[in-house]
């Protein structure tokens, strides 16, 4: 067993399609209309385009439950997910420059540093870098 996909709800894929690939340096994926209005939208890291992909998933505004969880993590400044970079400090402002908003600037957390960003799109972003 393998991961392959993981999903994360976004309020509007266009919008973050141009979030992940020109902020954030994911490369596009896969992008197939799949009804209504949506598509079965991926992105991949530069550095490994043959691994997981992240799909950049319409948040589910029918599915109250979904929808009132995704809101919850975002005013709770709670990560949907995470993303491991290399120089945690240097990632920063770079996207700093970019226009990127950080809830956390880069922070010792022990066996590790974080930082959080908003993809503008619904959810905060927990970039990490391991201690070796």
């Amino acid at each position: 067993m393998k991961v392959r996909t993981i999903g994360i709800p976004v309020l509007d894929q266009e919008k973050a399609l141009k979030f992940y690939t020109e902020k954030l340096g994911f490369l596009k994926h896969k992008d197939i209309p799949v009804g209504e209005n949506h598509r079965w939208l991926t992105v991949v890291s530069k550095e490994d385009p043959k691994g997981p992909e992240v799909l950049l998933e319409p948040s589910p505004n029918n599915i109250v439950p979904a929808k009132e969880y995704q809101k919850a993590l975002f005013r709770a400044g709670i990560p949907y997910t995470q993303f491991n970079v290399d120089d945690i400090k240097g990632e920063y402002e770079r996207l700093m420059e970019e226009g990127v908003n950080f809830s956390m600037k880069p922070t010792d957390v022990g066996s590790a540093l974080i930082a959080i960003l908003d993809d503008t799109c619904g959810n905060h972003i927990q970039l990490v870098q391991m201690k070796n």
